[in-house]
């Protein structure tokens, strides 16, 4: 489903970013000597012999380190691993094979994805050094030497990942399908309302949190449509991570955010609203996905006159981030609102999915413009020249201003109230690219 994703990993300063850019065909991560600049993943669009697919830059794995900072950096490259179908495993010819040149290889091979091992700092143009044959004891199969920096070497290399793609599929079934992820704290009742929407006890229910280990992809075709059906793991704090096996449960959860065209956000309404509960909303939101608030185990709530709507009034004060998100209070034992869910969930991915005319986007700016003139400083006044839509799921616009400076979160705000009251977007966030136009054709 979706273009396929090329994952570039390898550990600290071996020419990652470097490589990224050069594929990308632009400078968009930050190319530095100090090892660590790259902390997240950083996406781009790639294509070669007419396929597209999703390149990722990630951040250097240090596969043995107490430092905070480095362990939050492989967990990033770890997601980026298990979401990837391609993995190009970066290794440095002049420092030559390391101790943690090993330990990735073990970590990538575990994995079980095709890997195409990339000798970087190959500054010659030719077979591969005789410097580079000890790289071969990674037993990652065949090497391509590569020069990030000149671009020697990277044809060969793309016609590497290009033989490991999975093919193209135009005719699958889940081409269509809307791929939900239900992701919750432990405990939440995520399996019993999977197993709800299939009509089958699909995945395993229990009492005890952490029953669920790893993302289950489950197809359904209804009245409603066609969907993917991912139950996740509970999502807990960090601290709380015990073992191995819940730290990967984490990760393969995050990864199926990640690849997930929908979020069902899945709140207990006994507990309301915690402080996890936020965290797990917030992957979603900065994953920009499409967001529905589900509020499960409401039978078990006592009620009277007025509940539902106080407890939507307590759920969008703790949650203001996500004021976009419609909510729907679900019972997966009785299948109260189950029906509802589904068409939330066409809804949210349709706005997701939403394409605005660049004429009709460039008249929304002037009549916002024109209500409330952007904000100026020391005299120098923003300047909106105009915008024009670049991406969906979730949609990007561009906007050509004058000087990023003057572009105040507020004004930003504003603008995307505008938007979300002229052509609705429920659901979904909105992203903003500011570019300065002047400064540009200096």
């Amino acid at each position: 489903m979706g273009r396929p994703i090329v994952a570039v990993v390898g550990r600290p300063n071996v020419g990652k970013s470097t490589l990224f850019n050069f594929l990308a065909g632009s400078r968009i991560s930050i190319v530095d000597d100090t090892p660590g600049v790259t902390r997240d993943r950083v996406y781009a669009e790639a294509e070669w012999r007419g396929r597209k697919f999703a390149l990722v830059d990630t951040g250097g794995i240090e596969p043995r380190t107490d430092d905070a900072m480095l362990r939050q950096m492989r967990s990033q490259a770890e997601i980026a691993i298990e979401t990837a179908d391609v993995i190009v495993f970066m290794v440095d010819l002049l420092t030559g094979l390391t101790a943690a040149d090993q330990d990735i290889a073990t970590m990538l091979r575990k994995s079980g994805k095709p890997i195409v091992v990339c000798v970087n700092k190959s500054d010659r143009p030719g077979p591969v050094p005789h410097d580079a044959y000890e790289f071969y004891n990674l037993g990652l199969g065949d090497l391509h030497p590569v020069s990030s920096t000149h671009g020697l070497g990277t044809g060969d290399l793309l016609d590497a990942v290009f033989d490991h793609l999975p093919p193209e599929r135009p005719d699958d079934e889940e081409e269509d399908a809307i791929r939900v992820a239900v992701i919750g704290k432990p405990n939440a009742g995520k399996s019993s309302l999977v197993n709800r929407m299939l009509g089958a006890e699909r995945t395993i229910v229990s009492d005890v949190p952490g029953t669920t280990r790893d993302a289950i992809d489950s197809p359904l075709a209804n009245r409603f449509g066609r969907y993917v059906l991912v139950d996740t793991a509970g999502l807990r704090k960090k601290s709380r991570i015990d073992d191995d096996i819940e730290r990967y449960s984490m990760i393969r959860s995050l990864a199926a955010i990640e690849k997930a065209d929908v979020c069902v956000v899945l709140i207990d309404a006994q507990d309301g609203v915690t402080e996890q509960d936020a965290k797990i909303c917030g992957y979603a939101h900065n994953s920009g996905k499409a967001c529905i608030l589900a509020i499960s185990k409401w039978d078990l709530v006592e009620k009277e006159t007025g509940t539902l709507e106080a407890y939507e009034r307590s759920l969008r004060e703790k949650l203001s981030f996500l004021q976009y998100a419609p909510a729907v209070f679900v019972s997966s034992k009785t299948g109260q609102r189950v029906g509802r869910l589904f068409e939330l969930i066409n809804h949210v991915h349709a706005q997701a999915c939403l394409r605005l005319s660049t004429g009709l986007l460039n008249d929304l700016l002037g009549e916002a413009q024109a209500m409330n003139p952007p904000p100026n400083d020391k005299g120098k006044r923003l300047r909106i020249y105009y915008g024009t839509q670049v991406g969906v799921k979730p949609p990007e616009f561009v906007l050509f201003i004058n000087d990023r400076e003057l572009m105040h979160f507020s004004y930003e705000r504003y603008l995307e109230n505008q938007f979300r009251r002229c052509f609705g977007f429920e659901g979904t966030p909105i992203r903003f690219i500011l570019r300065e136009r002047e400064k540009e054709k200096k």
